[in-house]
């Protein structure tokens, strides 16, 4: 349960440094030469971030450290669960979109949804990168962020993981299925 600052209570914020520890020390590979105690320091001062972590982990993304930015000095964390995050289905990609339909409208829109979390949605290159890091999305999908002149002209991607590659395709940004969410990052 958030409050209005957007930050957790102190015993929601030591669970989830837990829950994160422990999903960082099982998947060393994700992070080869990057140190918790650090990220963990990030953490512990900047309140925000963390209640965007905790969205992220409620939702079912499974948060955790994919690599390091040399120029801005960011831990990057992205949504590792095996399927696209449950919490995070049956969403067309925008409000535009949402607005468009004239009749059994879902629930909201991925890239909402990602801004009142706090965080983005991965692009095309991001998505490939994390399946570089294990299989994800080998039933499900993910919205990615659209480029300008797709979006344009009423479409949205996506992509999965289906035999052995990462396919990535369009629908309409106004689609929305069961199987279909959306993977984010943070910059912390």
């Amino acid at each position: 349960m958030k409050n209005e600052k957007m930050e957790l209570l102190e015993e929601q914020c030591e669970e989830l440094l837990i829950v994160l520890k422990k999903r960082f020390e099982k998947n060393m590979d994700r992070h080869n030469g990057i140190e918790w105690a650090k990220i963990q320091a990030k953490l512990e001062a900047n309140a925000e971030k963390l209640w965007s972590l905790s969205e992220m982990e409620i939702t079912g993304g499974e948060p955790d450290v994919v690599g390091y930015d040399e120029t801005t000095g960011e831990h990057i964390f992205y949504d590792c669960s095996a399927e696209s995050p449950k919490g995070r289905r049956s969403v067309c990609y925008d409000r535009e979109a949402l607005e468009s339909r004239k009749e059994h409208k879902p629930e909201n829109s991925a890239i909402d949804m990602a801004a009142a979390m706090g965080i983005e949605l991965l692009t095309e290159e991001q998505y490939r990168k994390l399946q570089k890091l294990g299989n994800f999305d080998m039933k499900t999908s993910s919205w990615l962020k659209t480029p300008s002149e797709i979006r344009k002209l009423g479409g949205a991607i996506f992509a999965d993981f289906r035999y052995g590659n990462v396919f990535v395709y369009h629908n309409g940004a106004e689609s929305y299925y069961g199987a279909r969410g959306f993977r984010g990052l943070l910059r912390v």
